[in-house]
């Protein structure tokens, strides 16, 4: 038997992409906190992501997955959202979209994966604040993150 091909995803790619915008702070899922209850991103917020759909395109290697993308940001023995600094990530994500000079880049991948090519990123509404969170995190949600992408031989 022999071991598949490893092929880059949209999740794989949108979280490269948006680390080159907002640093570090991306993965499909919040970090646990440490052992004493710490949440390591408090200081800096923390962006999720997951694919909410899109089309592979039909006759060329172009993906262009449509992520969901939430900005999260707390403040630790306050039970007041800081709505400010998560929503200071989501505009910078939305900034780096109208960058179309530095948008067409080669992100780099985990290792064994090829790279991949983003050629342009767009957002298909605004940001939108989330009050459904019981616990004092502020959250906005970008509705969708358009991200066109291939990948690049080896």
């Amino acid at each position: 038997m022999t071991t598949p091909t490893l092929r880059a995803t949209p999740e794989l790619v949108a979280t490269a992409w948006l680390k080159t915008v907002v640093g570090d702070i991306v993965a499909t899922t919040l970090p646990k906190p440490g052992g004493n209850g710490v949440l390591s991103w408090a200081e800096s917020g923390f962006v999720t992501l997951v694919t909410a759909g899109g089309t592979p395109n039909l006759y060329v290697p172009l993906r262009e997955p449509v992520m969901g993308v939430s900005c999260w940001a707390a403040s630790p023995g306050s039970q007041k959202p800081p709505w400010n600094k998560a929503a200071v990530l989501a505009e910078a994500i939305q900034a780096a979209c109208y960058d179309h000079p530095a948008i067409p880049q080669t992100v780099t991948l985990p290792a064994g994966y090829p790279g991949a090519r983003v050629l342009s990123a767009y957002t298909t509404g605004e940001h939108r604040r989330i009050h459904d969170d019981a616990s004092s995190y502020a959250r906005y949600d970008i509705p969708g993150l358009v991200i066109a992408w291939t990948e690049v031989p080896s």
